[in-house]
């Protein structure tokens, strides 16, 4: 668990694709950190801070879909900032970052 301006981030593992703004074009993506904010996604070479972009995620037989902007880029990846969260992608989300928390505590005390 990382805690940084952009609020507690919980090391996730899962599979991700991501379409640009004003593209069709998926692009195949790994889901390395989460928070309730946002991403670190491990993909190739994204060029544009401030882009837009629709992202979906598959993990535990369950996908979350929401818009979302770059942040930062890094050699290894781009930090995402959601967008726009449907109530039930909301839902999804926040039962991911419990279980990474509970994960994470149970790690801390073993």
């Amino acid at each position: 668990m990382k805690r940084e301006q952009r609020g507690l981030r919980f090391p996730f593992d899962a599979r991700a694709e991501v379409i640009l703004e004003n593209s069709t074009e998926k692009i195949a993506a790994r889901v390395m950190e989460l928070s309730l904010q946002g991403c670190f996604l491990e993909i190739p070479p994204l060029q544009g801070e401030s882009l837009r972009l629709s992202i979906r995620i598959w993990h535990s037989d369950e996908i979350f879909e929401a818009s979302a902007k770059i942040l930062y880029v890094r050699a290894t990846g781009v930090g995402l900032l959601f967008l726009d969260v449907t109530p039930n992608s909301r839902r999804l989300l926040q039962a991911w970052i419990l279980s990474a928390l509970d994960s994470q505590v149970k790690l801390e005390h073993t």
